[in-house]
C-alpha cells in the first residue's frame, strides 16, 4: 500500500464510522468492512488480488528483523513479532470471544502449542524479559498462519452479523470468560474494562481494523529503520 492507498484506507474507515450503527446500511458497513479488514491481513487471507499491508511489511524482510527487541524507533520498542502477534490475539479475543460468544481460534486451533511461547495474553504490560522471551522464540510461520486463520474467522463472524447487531453492547459474560482465561495480564485489566464500555460497532472499528492499521505502519517503519529499504 502506497501513501495514496493509506490515506484512501483512512477515509474508508470515518465513511464506515458513519455508516456502521445504521441499519439500513448494514450490507454496504459489511462489504466496506471486508474490504478494509482484507487490506490488513496477507492477501493469501482473503485471496486478495491487491498488495496489502502486511503484504509489504512481510516482502524481503529478514528474520533477524522480524525479531530484533529492543528497536530504535520514537513510538515502540517492541519487536515485530510482538506487534503481529499482539494485533491477532486482540482480534482473536475481541471477535470470537466478544462479538461471536465462541472459542478463541488461539485455543480451537491449539495455536497455544504451535506459537511455542508460554503466553496467551493480549501481549499489553509484557515486562523486558518476556517480550524478549516471545521474540527470540516465537515460531514465525505459525504466527503468519494464526494471523490468516483469525482473520478468516473474522470475516465469517461479521458476515454472519445482521442488521442492529452492531448497536448491542458488549456482554459481561464474554469479558468474564477472557478474565478467567487470563486472556489479559493483571497490570492490563484496564483493557477489559475498555472492551466492556464498547458496543460490536466499536470492537470492529478498533480492534478489528484501526489498531491492526497502526501496528502494522509501526512495524513498516521499524523494517525501513533496520533494513534502510525505502517503501
Amino acid at each position: 500500500m502506497d501513501l495514496n492507498q493509506r490515506k484512501q484506507w483512512n477515509e474508508n474507515h470515518k465513511k464506515l464510522t458513519n455508516i456502521l450503527l445504521k441499519p439500513t446500511e448494514h450490507k454496504t458497513a459489511v462489504e466496506l468492512f471486508l474490504h478494509q479488514h482484507s487490506l490488513l491481513h496477507s492477501s493469501i487471507m482473503s485471496n486478495s488480488p491487491i498488495f496489502t499491508l502486511e503484504d509489504e511489511l512481510i516482502k524481503d524482510i529478514k528474520e533477524e528483523t522480524f525479531r530484533k527487541y529492543p528497536v530504535a524507533a520514537p513510538d515502540t520498542k517492541n519487536s515485530i513479532v510482538w506487534h503481529l502477534w499482539h494485533i491477532t490475539r486482540i482480534e482473536d479475543m475481541t471477535m470470537n470471544v466478544l462479538v461471536h460468544n465462541n472459542q478463541q481460534v488461539f485455543y480451537s486451533g491449539e495455536w497455544n502449542k504451535k506459537l511455542r511461547v508460554d503466553y496467551s495474553h493480549s501481549g499489553n504490560e509484557m515486562t523486558e524479559d518476556e517480550i524478549t522471551d516471545l521474540s527470540t522464540n516465537i515460531d514465525i510461520p505459525s504466527l503468519m498462519e494464526y494471523r490468516i486463520e483469525v482473520g478468516r474467522k473474522t470475516r465469517d463472524i461479521v458476515s454472519l452479523l445482521q442488521p442492529g447487531d452492531f448497536r448491542r453492547k458488549v456482554e459481561a459474560v464474554g469479558i468474564k470468560t477472557l478474565q478467567d482465561q487470563k486472556a489479559v495480564k493483571e497490570e492490563a485489566t484496564w483493557l477489559l474494562e475498555y472492551w466492556g464500555n464498547k458496543t460490536i460497532a466499536g470492537l470492529i472499528l478498533m480492534p478489528a481494523t484501526r489498531h491492526i492499521f497502526l501496528h502494522l505502519n509501526k512495524s513498516i517503519r521499524i523494517k525501513q529503520r533496520i533494513q534502510k529499504v525505502k517503501m
